[in-house]
């Protein structure tokens, strides 16, 4: 750990700093953020919301998204596959009916082409949303429902639907493939799996 050492002490760089994985969101959480967006009419978020859940991309991934990535002409794809920039290998996610509703009026709202970045920044230097501007999107969105954002972050909207697929299926491997992890342990880690969590996957096994 690296520390920064004063006159007459040594203090931690993170000192009162929160360290580590930003919380998943709740079922209740999601729905509040959800229905908030859709009664504000807010559709660039709504989409951007329901995307991210859905494909459980990383924010450098899904800010660069362009239609033609989502989509068959007009119709928005029930299926869509992306190469990932961290890893440069493939990831499959699934869009479902909700989501391709908001990404269609979305689309449509702002008369988004084939060769169009899904969501165009809307700073003039940036032809796509920024890294930075999600992450604040993100902190906008959470903060909105009451919740610290200090404890969530772009990798919350990653892990959200992964964390529930996983506490529903106990499928490691399923959430391994959804989250384009080439290692298993990557996804243990990822996800936060406890020890009990393994003893209770080990307890319903029977060999």
């Amino acid at each position: 750990m690296e520390t920064v050492i004063g006159k007459n002490s040594v203090q931690s760089w993170n000192k009162g700093k929160l360290v580590g994985q930003k919380a998943p969101l709740k079922l209740k959480e999601i729905w509040a953020i959800r229905i908030r967006l859709e009664l504000s009419h807010q559709l660039r978020d709504l989409a951007l919301f329901n995307l991210a859940l859905d494909s459980k991309l990383r924010g450098c991934d899904l800010v660069k998204l362009k239609v033609r990535d989502i989509s068959h002409g007009d119709r928005i794809s029930a299926r869509a596959i992306v190469i990932q920039q961290k890893t440069s290998r493939p990831v499959q996610f699934e869009i479902t009916e909700p989501t391709r509703i908001s990404i269609a009026q979305w689309m449509t709202h702002e008369h988004l082409g084939s060769d169009s970045y899904l969501f165009p920044s809307r700073i003039h230097d940036s032809p796509h949303l920024s890294t930075r501007q999600y992450a604040r999107i993100v902190h906008h969105w959470v903060e909105q429902i009451g919740l610290d954002p200090i404890n969530y972050g772009t990798h919350t909207m990653r892990r959200t639907k992964a964390t529930l697929i996983y506490r529903r299926t106990k499928n490691l491997r399923a959430v391994q493939l959804l989250l384009g992890h080439t290692k298993l342990e990557s996804t243990v880690r990822y996800l936060g799996i406890e020890v009990d969590d393994a003893l209770e996957i080990a307890e319903q096994t029977e060999v």
